[in-house]
């Protein structure tokens, strides 16, 4: 872990990474992409040591009150999140500014901070992300080595919807051969089900490889699924974009699960849902700043 001092922290769509790099240790990160340019090593985290002084700088010049990101890139509740409180910092200025969250993890971490996830919905909106890859847990501490398990993160969604923070769940990776079958995507949309979520993220049965990714993805294969790496050169070389042959299935049976149980599925209407700011705060602020 090393602390730099960062020159911003918000994107231009109000995203925000207080870290980079992860300990999590998925074999299948994408953010470990060598297009992303990290000059460090990934599991030496890099903490932005300024992000809350940045922060309260950027929503103080905001005339209009939104939903600010994070999580997008690199998990908000790494390990070092225990010792660090960088997001919790973060969290508080949003809550004493009155914007909105969205906040995207893997980690039961977050439940630490329900206090002030529950405060920002009050006052504004919260709205938390959580992945779910694989329903069965000895394939999840494969897959995902270094966070907890899809039972406990399907936890937090229930105590989300027992304090009536509404949920996004991302369905992503689904990875050909090992979690592209029909009874983990029943599993993991029972769940979702029983969990209330309100909108479900899903691009396809698949993953995508690139560069820096590839690698450790493949690296990954050879030392858990011996002859697994070979039967993905067979059939997809280097591709970037790894369909599961059993796409189409497991799509229709995706869209008719989240139909039926009035779960938004279409990713234009999820996107819009986590963008959206309430218009009665919105209003207010006009009148505020």
């Amino acid at each position: 872990m090393h602390f730099v001092q960062a020159r911003g922290i918000l994107s231009a769509h109000n995203g925000m990474n207080i870290y980079r790099g992860c300990t999590h240790g998925c074999i299948y990160c994408d953010s470990r992409s060598s297009c992303y340019g990290f000059d460090h090593d990934f599991e030496d985290i890099e903490v932005k040591q300024n992000a809350p002084a940045l922060l309260e700088q950027a929503l103080r010049s905001k005339r209009r009150k939104c939903m600010i990101g994070t999580g997008a890139m690199c998990d908000p509740y790494m390990h070092c999140e225990e010792t660090l409180g960088m997001t919790r910092k973060c969290l508080e200025i949003i809550d004493r500014y009155g914007f909105g969250v969205t906040v995207q993890t893997k980690s039961d971490r977050i439940l630490r901070d329900l206090d002030l996830l529950r405060s920002i919905h009050k006052k504004a909106k919260c709205v938390v992300q959580m992945t779910l890859t694989t329903y069965d847990e000895n394939l999840c501490r494969i897959l995902e080595p270094n966070v907890c398990t899809t039972k406990e993160r399907v936890k937090v969604l229930q105590v989300m919807k027992e304090h009536g923070i509404p949920t996004i769940v991302w369905l992503s990776p689904i990875l050909p051969f090992l979690n592209d079958t029909r009874e983990n995507i029943e599993g993991i949309l029972e769940s979702c089900v029983q969990a209330g979520v309100y909108g479900i993220i899903c691009f396809g049965m698949g993953v995508t490889l690139r560069e820096g990714d590839r690698e450790y993805f493949y690296e990954a294969l050879d030392t858990h699924f011996p002859g697994m790496k070979g039967r993905y050169h067979r059939k997809y070389g280097y591709a970037y974009e790894i369909q599961s042959g059993r796409n189409r299935e497991l799509m229709a049976l995706f869209q008719e699960k989240c139909t039926k149980n009035g779960i938004v599925h279409e990713v234009d209407k999820c996107f819009a849902y986590l963008r959206e700011f309430p218009e009665k705060y919105e209003q207010l602020s006009l009148f505020t700043t």
